[in-house]
């Protein structure tokens, strides 16, 4: 199995890309999008055309969850990019909507409400470290979690001419926060669901063995700013959001606003609609309610 190499992560998953699509093994959801505007922020709404049948079909494989289903152990080996360290692996998302969607898994089995630990961080800072973009963990089924193996997320930062939002940038849901030292915890005063942002060191990741570390802190200091129980197995579920400046922690109670299930992504500003019907629900009620909704209260 291929180890992957320093600052090349994108070349070898591109490399895997080309062959996962050639042999038929990656299948990419197509979809369209939209802009919502809410509370001075930008939301981008996703969906598969009425025509897509194929991609449709896809997306309500993705929704099933079958619990004696483990597709990391082992994952397909046409969509895996290779290792990261001893313990995990990077694999290609197979349904992905995102281009170079990654997914970061334990090699051996963990339970996906197990605690992040110190090593599941240290691969993070790998990935984040050289190419920036976006980390980020379904914390449980309530809060978006497909599969109960143990996997981060990761996806890149888009072009600065496309319109998919990301959480550090102007209409994203941390700009606007209010300036913060290195390691301090803030909440951003526009968004209405308890969370916390915890302000990270950008020197930290050149290198993962000091980033990790870091990490591993933060996350543990923001669950203490929301005075809720620290780590413990299981974890109530979360999401949890990371870019070179910012951690961010959301608890959740609840998977779905009525049929639109919401995961990390969507505190990053992405959601995903079923139909045109979803997508004006989501536009009448308001992101940001909907993100509400399925958060706790401040």
């Amino acid at each position: 199995m291929t180890s992957l190499i320093h600052g090349k992560l994108l070349e070898q998953s591109a490399t895997t890309t080309r062959k996962a699509l050639a042999s038929g093994v990656l299948l990419p959801i197509r979809t369209n999008r939209t802009a919502i505007e809410d509370g001075g922020f930008t939301f981008s709404v996703r969906w598969v055309s009425s025509l897509a049948l194929k991609d449709q079909a896809r997306v309500a494989t993705v929704s099933r969850r079958d619990p004696d289903f483990n597709p990391f152990l082992p994952p397909e080996p046409e969509l895996t990019v290779g290792t990261l360290g001893d313990a995990h692996l990077v694999v290609l998302n197979k349904f992905p909507v995102i281009e170079h969607h990654l997914l970061i898994v334990t090699r051996a089995w963990e339970s996906q409400s197990a605690p992040l630990t110190r090593a599941d961080f240290v691969a993070l800072a790998r990935v984040i470290g050289p190419h920036g973009g976006l980390g980020f963990y379904n914390g449980g089924t309530e809060a978006g979690a497909s599969q109960p193996h143990k996997h981060l997320q990761w996806v890149p930062h888009v072009r600065d001419d496309d319109d998919e939002p990301r959480l550090d940038a102007p209409g994203g849901l941390a700009h606007g926060l209010p300036l913060a030292s290195v390691g301090e915890t803030v909440v951003h005063p526009g968004l209405p669901w308890r969370h916390v942002f915890v302000h990270l060191d950008t020197h930290a990741w050149a290198a993962p063995e000091r980033a990790g570390p870091m990490l591993h802190r933060a996350f543990a200091d923001a669950w203490s700013a929301l005075w809720l129980p620290p780590p413990n197995d299981p974890m109530p579920p979360y999401n949890l959001l990371v870019t070179r400046e910012w951690l961010m922690l959301v608890p959740r109670r609840s998977e779905k606003w009525g049929h639109v299930s919401v995961n990390s992504l969507g505190y990053a500003g992405s959601l995903f609609a079923r139909n045109q019907e979803q997508i004006d629900e989501l536009r009448a009620a308001g992101p940001l309610a909907v993100l509400a909704a399925v958060g706790l209260p401040r």
